[in-house]
């Protein structure tokens, strides 16, 4: 009996100028290396004259993950790509930022915890103590970075380090409520990814569903996006909605806008985690 060698599977993605050939080209190099297509998705941007493609592949042995990116560099090279190959089996690390509203953290560990999120968290990261057992419940490192006016740089620092030394592929601010500086944003750009109420700018400020009850809102929600040195300005990666009546209250929208920001945030992460989510100047192209 031929003893049958063992595959892995890889995602490659990859953004470039428009052009005629860019499929045949990735087809036929997957073809030629001996590679197997499980499922592709792309999108040509008519108005950036982008293209856009993710390429779910297997391979045999000795293929390796190495031995691809080498060859590819070529292809890459002659259409001017932003590409990238990643193995499908590889978790990526995160760290998770928080400060006093744990509804985010709470989901985003229990997701991890059961297999839904194909993550590694390498930290909890906080400017207060609240949820340290919480975090540490789940066998995840707690890290207590308090944040003053005057102590921010030194704590962007040690955010940063943790990051390098943790070898942290993004950062997750599921409800962390300290603006970041442009230096840490452009340190960490495409890399980090932020949930806010989509009452924005209509309600910003202190208590946003209190002011949006007053004016009676009839559809509340959440955004997830990229974190840029414009606030709350990154471009989107996944927003959610609900439908609401007059007789809610205003801690009733609380409750239901926790809701969406969960669900909102941990699709995000996903997709971002999955290699879904490519970078199209001020948006994005996600492929689900």
């Amino acid at each position: 009996m031929e003893q049958q060698t063992a595959s892995a599977q890889y995602v490659l993605t990859l953004s470039c100028p428009d052009k005629q050939g860019i499929v045949h080209a990735v087809s036929s190099y997957l073809f030629m290396t001996g590679c197997n297509i499980i499922d592709s998705q792309q999108f040509g941007d008519g108005d950036s004259g982008l293209f856009f493609m993710r390429v779910h592949f297997s391979a045999e042995e000795p293929v390796t993950v190495d031995k691809l990116r080498a060859s590819f560099a070529a292809i890459g090279a002659s259409f001017r790509m932003d590409w990238r190959i990643h193995p499908s089996a590889e978790r990526m690390r995160i760290v998770l930022m928080v400060s006093k509203f744990g509804h985010c953290l709470n989901d985003l560990l229990f997701r991890t915890s059961i297999g839904a999120l194909p993550v590694e968290i390498a930290a909890v990261v906080s400017n207060h103590g609240d949820f340290e057992e919480l975090t540490e419940s789940y066998g995840i490192p707690f890290v207590h970075i308090p944040v003053t006016r005057d102590t921010k740089a030194d704590a962007e620092r040690q955010l940063l380090d943790l990051v390098e030394r943790e070898n942290v592929d993004l950062v997750v601010l599921a409800r962390y409520m300290q603006v970041l500086s442009d230096d840490l944003c452009k340190a960490l750009s495409g890399r980090v990814i932020n949930i806010h109420h989509s009452f924005l700018p209509s309600f910003k400020g202190a208590k946003p569903y209190h002011q949006a009850h007053t004016r009676g809102v009839k559809l509340i929600g959440a955004t997830a996006h990229y974190v840029t040195a414009d606030l709350d300005e990154g471009p989107i990666i996944e927003q959610e909605v609900a439908r609401v009546t007059h007789d809610v209250t205003p801690d009733q929208l609380v409750a239901l806008g926790r809701d969406v920001e969960c669900q909102a945030l941990a699709r995000a992460v996903k997709w971002h985690s999955e290699h879904r989510v490519l970078l199209n100047g001020t948006r994005t192209v996600v492929f689900t």
